[in-house]
């Protein structure tokens, strides 16, 4: 039986299904901080939307501009450039190391999820300044479960603190 969109938009996650989706999150951004791009990219849907707006609040990715706003082709090219390791912003590699707090788990269907969750992302700038950078935000993900069972992202959404503001260049998965 299907649930429909009042059911589940009511319908409380269950302990399993949240552990699921944080086991997610933290794997996913573990693969993020250690720059496994490749791996990444495989918890990664074909219908993938990956979007960081100006700044936080309800934008239309089609109307408002944003630092970021890939489809799935877009996305493919540029983990394909991260991944040569000859990505001058990313030469070498900056350290990175994310931490995730206050997640938020709904249900969108019998078999996806949204979750929100702040995060702090540490960035060394080896390659450039040396300085340590601060990307402080909240982020949305958007999940489903795979025929496998397992779970894929086909939407993520970073919100950044300071995006409205002059940030320097984002050459890495955030």
């Amino acid at each position: 039986m299907t649930a429909t969109k009042e059911q589940t938009a009511t319908s409380p996650v269950s302990e399993r299904e949240y552990r699921m989706v944080c086991d997610f999150l933290y794997q996913e951004a573990r693969l993020a901080d250690e720059s496994r791009y490749l791996e990444w990219e495989a918890l990664v849907e074909d219908d993938m939307v990956y979007w960081v707006p100006l700044g936080e609040g309800d934008f239309d990715m089609n109307k408002h501009v944003s630092m970021i706003a890939d489809n799935r082709s877009r996305l493919r090219t540029r983990v394909a450039q991260l991944a040569t390791g000859k990505r001058h912003a990313q030469v070498p590699v900056s350290p990175m190391r994310r931490l995730l707090s206050n997640i938020e788990v709904q249900r969108l269907s019998d078999d996806s999820w949204k979750a929100q969750c702040n995060f702090v992302l540490y960035e060394l700038r080896k390659s450039s300044t040396g300085k340590l950078e601060v990307w402080p935000g909240r982020v949305e993900y958007h999940l489903r479960r795979r025929a496998d069972g397992s779970l894929g992202m086909f939407f993520k959404k970073v919100m950044l603190v300071n995006g409205e503001e002059d940030v320097p260049s984002l050459a890495f998965i955030i």
